[in-house]
């Protein structure tokens, strides 16, 4: 996660896409993230179709049905990812914790490394049963990413934050993914208070979708993650409408 860290050293904004993997064919997965990587995004978020994806909204579980139903895994999508080469940005692995059993902690752990994966995160993961995983993500140089929301008390958030790696995944609405047209008024607050307790890169993510959202965050966050957006784009064969998301929320910052 070291490219991530130095874009909030030089105070630029990072952008982190999700996308559904197998949504299309596991086959067009490299595709469309070299696709998100040219057009400048900052790391990819990867998602790994689950029958019961409680965090997801429609749009989002749709295509997780889609990769679901051409027989997408867990195990698929690790060992795509280990064929191939340096992309250019973070990968990072998004699954809920039912495939991660099944597969083992240590082997998946193991799998993320050999597929070059950065970080992993576990939204149906609660934050007093990390050891689940947390240790053997370590013992192979992968970071967990903690989730915290508008919801998570100042002394449970203390505790995420001590032990969090990579970035700060800061949820900013209450619910599923999916995109909204305004944030809770407490949003703002709530990112100032994140950027006061951590060193790490803070990221607004959850119900993003346009860039007057951008904008309205920008100030007190180090980056945003976007995936419905994205996710429909992708599919309904429209990405170039999201570009001008990706290069706004990018902008390098003047002198």
């Amino acid at each position: 996660m070291k490219q991530l860290k130095v874009l909030k050293q030089r105070g630029n904004k990072a952008f982190v896409a999700y996308i559904m993997g197998g949504d299309g064919g596991l086959d067009k997965l490299r595709g469309q993230v070299a696709e998100l990587v040219e057009a400048g995004v900052s790391a990819v978020e990867i998602g790994i179709p689950f029958s019961d994806p409680v965090a997801d909204g429609p749009v989002i579980e749709a295509a997780g049905n889609r990769a679901l139903n051409v027989g997408v895994t867990l195990r698929g999508v690790l060992e795509e990812l280990a064929g191939w080469k340096d992309v250019g940005v973070p990968l990072v692995i998004m699954t809920y914790l039912n495939p991660v059993l099944q597969l083992g902690s240590a082997p998946f752990a193991a799998a993320c490394k050999k597929a070059g994966v950065a970080g992993v995160i576990i939204p149906d993961l609660p934050f007093e049963h990390q050891s689940l995983i947390g240790p053997s993500l370590k013992e192979n140089g992968v970071a967990l990413v903690q989730l915290v929301t508008l919801t998570t008390e100042d002394s449970r958030l203390d505790a995420i934050l001590e032990v969090a790696e990579g970035f700060i995944y800061a949820v900013t609405v209450k619910g599923i993914t999916g995109a909204r047209e305004s944030l809770p008024e407490t949003v703002t607050a709530f990112m100032e208070k994140l950027q006061g307790k951590t060193d790490l890169p803070v990221y607004a993510g959850f119900g993003i979708s346009n860039e007057r959202q951008l904008e309205s965050l920008r100030e007190n966050v180090d980056g945003f993650i976007v995936g419905t957006a994205i996710v429909q784009a992708l599919h309904e064969g429209r990405f170039e409408e999201v570009k001008p998301l990706i290069r706004a929320a990018t902008a390098p910052v003047s002198v």
